[in-house]
């Protein structure tokens, strides 16, 4: 099974900004869509943003205008830029990745957002 790690977590003051990244260990050409959870503190798991296969991208509302998803097939990679960042963004981020048959997914990184 593939595997997939986050970095690019940590923390960062309300209006910063911070881009995470998810390497596959495998090639993710044939991925049908690679994206971003997280979880806060007590909340349940939330859905940030999607791209597909053919680039098309998706946002939650709560990030939509402040968050890029982005991919590089090349360097096996999605991307997540986060800018604007507000305390509610505070949260553990998971990527995952739909390969054929499963969805595979990352340990996780730590964002914290101090006001």
């Amino acid at each position: 099974q593939v595997q997939l790690v986050e970095s690019g977590g940590g923390l960062v003051q309300a209006g910063g900004s911070l881009r995470l990244s998810c390497v596959a260990s495998g090639s993710i050409f044939s991925v049908n869509a690679l994206g971003w959870y997280r979880r806060a503190p007590g909340n349940q798991r939330e859905w940030v943003a999607t791209i597909t296969s053919g680039g098309s991208t998706n946002y939650a509302a709560s990030v939509k205008g402040r968050f890029t998803i982005s991919r590089d097939n090349a360097k096996n990679t999605v991307y997540l830029q986060m800018n604007s960042l507000r305390p509610e963004d505070t949260a553990v981020y998971y990527c995952y990745g739909d390969y054929p048959g499963h969805r595979s997914w990352g340990q996780g990184t730590q964002v914290t957002v101090s006001s």
